[in-house]
């Protein structure tokens, strides 16, 4: 029996009908939400990405703008910026968009973020305090996973998980939020020896290790819940996952599709983050 998909692109579309409510209570207070992108050279995917988040941000009615350099722009212009951004109050949400030149120092420019605005939830502090379990703001992807499995009313209390991907953009924070949901976990990535060793007795395979077809259905344990993260392009120009999607769609209970599923979720993510942003701000402001 084939599994049935978790529909990544629906999730989104009723959270961005609860988030327009939340920004049309900020906008009864004088707040509106405001995102700035910092893009740096001209990396195709990363054009598409920040496209994609322009166009979720007019639907819910959040400001969005869009700071550019080229691929010579330095560090401390970067950070020039960032620290200009951290002190403007209509802007509540900094989007650093990755990846950034191999030559640029990301930690340097990534921790220059008010902990406030990190929406990505990639500042040191932020993901310090997800470790502690008092998460600020959560990394977007591995939240999105979370919402889409809370969503679906996928248990994670009890059952068994496997993390294939070790980032500290999607594993380790994935890992983390598994585990305070009340899972066993375990982390492995595409050098793992006998990967199929752990993915076939797992209850929940979060796939993250960017390599195409990594996991096929003869990984897997009957049943099993396949969250795939992992967004590659072939040659022919096909997107695809990590999960080998007509194998595993075989053996598995519920599976997201690549495109339609977690991608979509990500950019819900940062939305949300987005808005809770202001909301705080509006929160600690007088007048407001």
């Amino acid at each position: 029996m084939a599994a049935s998909l978790i529909d990544g692109v629906a999730i989104a579309r009723e959270l961005y009908a609860g988030l327009r409510e939340r920004v049309g209570a900020l906008a009864g207070r004088g707040v509106q939400p405001g995102l700035a992108a910092i893009l740096v050279g001209d990396n195709p995917a990363s054009e598409v990405y920040v496209r994609t988040k322009t166009r979720a941000c007019a639907e819910v009615g959040v400001h969005s703008e869009q700071h550019r350099f080229g691929a010579d722009g330095s560090e401390d212009e970067i950070i020039g910026l960032i620290e200009r951004l951290n002190a403007d109050l209509g802007i509540h949400g900094i989007l650093v968009q990755l990846p950034l030149p191999p030559r640029l120092n990301s930690e340097r420019i990534l921790q220059a973020v008010a902990v406030r605005k990190d929406i990505d939830g990639f500042n040191w502090c932020n993901l310090g305090a997800l470790v502690a379990g008092h998460p600020g703001f959560s990394p977007c992807t591995p939240l999105g996973v979370m919402t889409m499995l809370d969503h679906e009313r996928i248990a994670v209390e009890g059952r068994t998980a496997v993390v294939i991907g070790r980032s500290v953009i999607v594993g380790k924070p994935m890992a983390l939020m598994l585990i305070a949901g009340g899972a066993t976990v375990t982390v492995c990535n595409s050098k793992t020896r006998d990967l199929r060793e752990y993915t076939s007795r797992a209850d929940i395979v979060v796939a993250a290790a960017g390599k195409p077809g990594l996991v096929k259905g003869s990984m897997l344990k009957p049943g099993a819940v396949v969250i795939d993260v992992g967004i590659n392009r072939l040659p022919d120009g096909k997107l695809v996952g990590d999960v080998d999607f007509s194998s595993a769609s075989q053996v598995a209970s519920r599976i997201t599709p690549v495109p339609g599923g977690v991608g979509r979720m990500t950019v819900a993510m940062l939305i949300a983050n987005t808005v809770m942003a202001a909301e705080r701000h509006a929160a600690q402001s007088p007048g407001t």
